[in-house]
């Protein structure tokens, strides 16, 4: 992970007056470029470590800055031990064990009270409460392979229900919105994929080794894609559902309609993923404009309905 090889990186650069590139990339199993990236980060966290050119030239801690246990103040060391605290309930192994203990290491005992009462005012639970028993091994796997650079191959089945055998050189993963994705190139596609891992069956790592492309992060964020395809439709719901309602709207948006009802401008998109929204509110919501969803409400309830006349 690279949290606890950012952690490691600055704890070496602590105890050595000077590190060479290709020696960290070896220890970390990664490539220079990484490590420079790293240093980079390194140095926007506000540890400045300069490089050194020439014949025993590599990575070295400023000299006129000291890092000791009071570096890092209360408020410091919390968020750090509430981030990793949070990713440790998902993903299990050593490296985060070990950054664990690493970082509570510059607790001085003074303050360990003070700390510890801070770092448990936030509780972050990524852990979904119903998740794929294939997902934590399938993480582990995958971190293996990212680490040893090796390919992987599965079936996909796409949100369409097809599937596909699958090839793929991984590059990341990826945790959104309480769902794992692998990003990575697709020998199938000679291109880069994001892969949904509920989606995964029969994750083997493969023996073939591949050098590691330069590649462009995954485009997470659709608020533009949503801006220029969405629309708005007008929902009466109970208030029963109000919970989930606000999940894709605001208080603000809500119009009280009566003792036990709202009025409410929704979000929507005219897909198959926006009318299953829909229907999951079951009887506790009514689409009441635009007409053409009404239409198409109450065609797909008579798809359903067909099913269910045998």
């Amino acid at each position: 992970m690279k949290v606890e090889r950012l952690v490691s990186i600055i704890m070496i650069l602590l105890d050595k007056e000077r590190v060479g590139a290709q020696e960290l990339a070896e220890k970390f199993e990664v490539s220079p470029r990484t490590i420079y990236r790293d240093i980079d980060s390194i140095n926007l966290a506000g540890i400045p470590v300069r490089s050194v050119s020439g014949v025993g030239g590599g990575f070295e801690i400023m000299q006129n800055y000291k890092v000791d246990r009071k570096v890092f103040s209360p408020t410091d060391l919390s968020t750090i031990l509430m981030g990793l605290s949070s990713l440790s309930d998902m993903v299990h192994g050593d490296e985060l064990v070990n950054a664990l203990a690493k970082v509570r290491s510059f607790i001085p005992a003074d303050r360990a009270k003070d700390i510890e009462l801070k770092t448990n005012q936030l509780l972050i639970d990524l852990s979904p409460w119903m998740s794929n028993r294939n997902i934590q091994p399938y993480l582990e796997r995958i971190k293996t392979a990212l680490q040893e650079n090796r390919q992987l191959s599965f079936d996909y089945t796409d949100r369409h229900g097809n599937k596909t055998a699958r090839t793929v050189e991984p590059c990341q993963l990826v945790l959104k919105s309480n769902h794992w994705y692998m990003y990575g190139y697709c020998c199938e596609r000679n291109d880069f994929r994001l892969f949904k891992l509920s989606r995964l069956s029969n994750l083997q790592i493969q023996e073939v080794v591949f050098s590691p492309r330069d590649y462009q992060k995954p485009q997470l964020d659709v608020s533009d894609v949503l801006a220029e395809m969405g629309t708005h439709i007008t929902l009466r719901f109970h208030q029963s559902a109000i919970e989930r309602v606000l999940d894709y709207c605001t208080v603000e948006d809500l119009l009280d309609d009566g003792d036990e009802h709202y009025i409410v401008r929704f979000p929507f998109i005219e897909n198959d993923y926006y009318y299953n929204i829909l229907f999951s509110f079951g009887d506790k919501c009514e689409c009441l404009e635009p007409a053409h969803v009404r239409i198409e409400i109450k065609r797909r309830i008579q798809d359903i309905a067909a099913i269910y006349k045998s």
